[in-house]
């Protein structure tokens, strides 16, 4: 049987020609994965995003950068940002109004199917990904679906980078700002066995080094990769394959990393997930052991 290895898929939304532009002139972008789709936004002054209740049947998320002041609707709630938060956005009708303009960006499951068709890798997953273990839906949160909101600033910590939301079918690591370049001696490269990992890169510039598994079919094997990107971008990356991101150049570098489902190993280290408190864990960890360390 051959052995199928898959590349990584990155969007460079600085230099890309945008997926669709609006009437106005707001320009989006999507990039996708077996499990999420991410669409990178540049709205206009007085933008709307409109997302109808026939095409959202699950949450999806919000990010805004410090720059990007929003306004989130849904059902009766109405929140307003002045930007650096994160919004978690229910089943149904809702909107996002961006009075100022600026970047956002927003994630969403495989179910937006609207948008996973538009992806610039969408023909990549037309066949599924038997690789990936499928999206299954973790508990409803605590007082049923509803429009939440969350100030990244409210959630920095002096033990860790990471800031970890979740909800019942995304998590999102939205790293501290980087201060300086990363240490060439502090790298940290790891694989997942079974899930993607998006990464966005909302300022600076990265190298990500990919490193690709080895199969019994050397004629597929694939060269390292060491992908020098600027931002905004998103990479996406494989199953199994050896990764890790080094920031590099002038701060501030912003970093978001993206999942779904939401990680067991995360979840399950104490204290680590911020909103750990709206989105109870699924049944089948509920008696299971802390996990002291995850990457």
């Amino acid at each position: 049987m051959t052995t199928l290895i898959r590349p990584s898929h990155s969007a460079r939304f600085y230099v890309d020609a945008p997926t669709w532009q609006d009437a106005d002139g707001s320009s989006h972008w999507v990039l996708r994965a077996a499990n999420f789709v991410v669409v990178a936004s540049k709205a206009v002054a007085g933008a709307v995003l409109r997302r109808e209740a026939g095409a959202q049947a699950d949450e999806y998320m919000a990010l805004l950068p410090e720059d990007t002041g929003a306004t989130f609707a849904a059902g009766a709630d109405s929140i307003a940002s002045e930007g650096d938060s994160l919004a978690i956005l229910p089943p149904g009708d809702s909107s996002i109004t961006v009075p100022r303009g600026g970047w956002l960006y927003r994630v969403f499951s495989h179910r937006a199917a609207d948008l996973a068709a538009l992806a610039a890798n969408a023909q990549a997953y037309a066949g599924g990904m038997p690789d990936v273990a499928p999206l299954v839906d973790w508990p409803a949160p605590v007082g049923g679906f509803k429009l939440r909101h969350y100030k990244l600033a409210d959630y920095v910590r002096s033990d860790t980078t990471m800031r970890l939301f979740r909800s019942s079918n995304l998590m999102i690591n939205i790293f501290l700002p980087g201060k300086a370049a990363r240490d060439v001696n502090k790298m940290t490269p790891h694989s997942h066995a079974d899930f993607e990992q998006g990464s966005l890169a909302l300022v600076g510039s990265y190298v990500h080094h990919l490193r690709f598994p080895w199969t019994p079919n050397l004629p597929l094997w694939r060269e390292d990769e060491h992908d020098e990107i600027g931002s905004p971008s998103l990479i996406v990356i494989p199953p199994k394959v050896v990764h890790t991101s080094q920031s590099v150049g002038e701060p501030p570098m912003r970093l978001v990393d993206i999942f779904s489902p939401p990680r067991d190993d995360f979840s399950l280290k104490p204290g680590l997930v911020c909103n750990a408190a709206d989105y109870p864990l699924p049944e089948r960890l509920r008696d299971a052991a802390p996990v002291a360390n995850a990457a």
